[in-house]
């Protein structure tokens, strides 16, 4: 019996994959202006950055981490517990904690370290993990890391969620969701289900990568918007990536969750600490992101105008009133047409497909960013609704009131 060849075992999933118009494609952005990319010898506007607030390029954010770089140096040179802890990342737990209106903050490298650190150290084989079915790929395979028992609830259905958690009354349980869904826009029921840990004595951990920066006063997130607090959400992730337009992720929460995860989660513990410079442009993005909320006022006008747009256009769009906005296609075929014409008229756009979403699902992921124009959105519908006419069946006549529900692996 011969033994199998992983590599050529990989190949074969990457052959299936392309047979299956999956196949994901790298891209070169040779220069990002704003909203704007070069791609090889194009100019197009981008509609799939998570820059929400268009802080990547911010001229304080860019200062902050030059200055801090010819100050300091560029790595951190060492894991936080070994020396590489330095003011900037002290400051910016600090200013973070302050903001998020929580005891303690505590800096990770990512968001997918953060996650797998959280559940990894709080979660063990005898423990439950009950997560939206639509949650992060992050939270799933931190279910791994764990070792705990994982029930999935049907998206954004405390109902459901409440049903599996009386399956198993006696065990330690954490109930996980993101608090914007990436792929689809939409919000977790926060209030609903901070209720049912509290009445069933789970944890209540909340991802909110994509609502930091965007919902709630002064740009607390999702958490900040359903007008809960630490003893609702006793752990709250944050990542820098999105709206604070920088790298990096960071968990809140109180005294003794802090402290366990600094001594127990291996992916803190285990790494090198962000450059101080990151910390130092993240601290300048924050300032930014609390302050100016003219960003989150035109990114609120933005998302009326597109919705209303598509809806007279007679386009497809999930559910969503986040700077997310899904344009439902079905099928990877139509997807992968529509991205291409739009890239033809100078949009990119590009096509999401199953497994990221489920079958069926295929989709533009359009996402709005304050730097975007009124005009520029109005363009974009346009040639999205040429794009979608000139497909082999035309694609919807109606705004569809969600994305298919089935269970999915992770978004991107």
């Amino acid at each position: 019996m011969s033994r199998p060849d992983l590599i050529a075992r990989l190949a074969q999933r990457q052959a299936e994959r392309a047979a299956a118009q999956g196949l994901r494609r790298l891209r070169v952005v040779v220069r990002g202006e704003g909203a704007w990319l070069a791609l090889n010898d194009r100019r197009v506007l981008g509609f799939a950055s998570n820059d929400y607030l268009g802080l990547a390029g911010h001229p304080a954010v860019r200062q902050a981490l030059v200055e801090c770089a010819a100050r300091e140096g560029v790595g951190a040179t060492a894991a936080h517990l070994l020396g590489g802890h330095q003011r900037e990342h002290a400051a910016l737990e600090t200013e973070l904690a302050t903001w998020l209106e929580r005891p303690r903050a505590l800096l990770f490298s990512t968001g997918v370290m953060a996650n797998l650190g959280v559940l990894g150290t709080l979660l063990g084989p005898d423990d439950l993990c009950l997560q939206d079915r639509l949650n992060h790929a992050s939270l799933l395979d931190a279910v791994r890391t764990a070792g705990c028992t994982l029930k999935r609830y049907q998206h954004a259905d405390a109902a459901s969620a409440a049903r599996q958690l009386a399956t198993a009354p006696d065990r330690a349980a954490l109930l996980a969701t993101d608090g914007v869904f990436s792929m689809d826009g939409d919000m977790a029921p926060l209030a609903t289900l901070a209720a049912l840990a509290r009445t069933a004595h789970a944890t209540l951990m909340v991802d909110d990568a994509h609502g930091i920066g965007v919902l709630g006063p002064e740009g607390r997130g999702s958490v900040a918007a359903a007008g809960l607090a630490t003893d609702d959400v006793p752990v709250l992730m944050a990542t820098f990536g999105k709206a604070l337009g920088v790298a990096g992720a960071a968990v809140v929460g109180n005294e003794a969750l802090i402290e366990g995860l600094v001594q127990f989660a291996r992916t803190y513990v285990y790494t090198t600490a962000l450059p101080p410079a990151l910390a130092a442009a993240t601290r300048a993005a924050l300032r930014v992101a609390r302050h100016e909320s003219w960003r989150r006022d035109q990114l609120a006008r933005l998302v009326r105008h597109f919705r209303h747009g598509a809806r007279a256009r007679g386009l497809a769009l999930a559910d969503s009133h986040t700077p997310i906005q899904p344009v439902l296609l079905g099928d990877s075929a139509s997807a992968l047409a529509v991205s291409d014409a739009l890239e033809r008229h100078g949009y990119f756009v590009p096509a999401i497909r199953p497994p990221t979403v489920p079958p069926g699902g295929a989709r533009l992921r359009v996402t709005l960013s304050a730097l975007h124009r009124e005009s520029e959105v109005e363009g974009l519908l346009d040639a999205l609704a040429s794009a979608i006419g000139e497909l082999p069946a035309a694609r919807g006549v109606e705004v569809a009131p969600s994305s298919p529900r089935a269970g999915r692996q992770g978004s991107a």
